[in-house]
């Protein structure tokens, strides 16, 4: 179906752009949202009578956005989740939780807006790319973790998914290994 831009789509083209995209997308997606009008003659003559408005509307999204990107650019959301050792999280974190741990930072950010393509199912520090725009990219950090103390430590760059000793306790934990692995040597001789 040929259609006719209302604003940037992704790879499909800018504002004005006719271009031809499959049917159920326009439908679907493109005309419901407004973001695309069907190109006939009478509506290539409506856009054209429009079009400064058009491109005056954009621009007045696009700085709203930028607004909004210039604040959350960088900024870290923590969330707290019940994890096991190993550091897999037992449910996972959706672009909805995102989406409404940002809200609750106070900044304007729908669903839609987070571009998370799989759910996050570990704990750590994440990157997230929220499209706030078609021309506003911008990356928050989500910090998911047990607790609020793990959560700082991670935020200090600490990785707690791998498991540490001190050099102590490795040392014990290596010698007691030594240790059982001889005592089974010495009781399969006897037996």
């Amino acid at each position: 179906m040929k259609v006719i831009l209302l604003e940037r789509v992704g790879r499909h083209g800018h504002i004005g752009d006719e271009v031809t995209v499959k049917d159920g997308y326009a439908r679907n997606f493109l005309l419901p949202q407004q973001k695309a009008l069907r190109a006939t003659e009478a509506n290539r003559k409506r856009f054209e009578k429009e079009r400064t408005n058009i491109e005056q509307r954009n621009t007045e999204r696009r700085e709203a956005a930028a607004g909004i990107a210039s604040g959350l650019n960088g900024h870290t959301v923590v969330m707290i989740r019940q994890a096991g050792e190993t550091g897999q999280l037992y449910g996972s974190v959706s672009s909805r939780d995102v989406a409404e741990a940002l809200v609750a930072d106070g900044f304007s950010v729908a669903r839609s807006q987070v571009d998370l393509a799989d759910p996050i199912k570990t704990v750590g520090v994440h990157a997230v790319q929220l499209h706030l725009h078609a021309e506003v990219l911008v990356s928050v950090n989500v910090n998911v973790a047990r607790s609020e103390d793990e959560a700082a430590r991670q935020s200090k760059g600490e990785d707690l998914t791998v498991q540490t000793f001190d050099d102590e306790a490795a040392e014990q934990f290596a010698a007691g290994r030594n240790e059982a692995g001889a005592d089974e040597a010495t009781e399969g001789g006897e037996a």
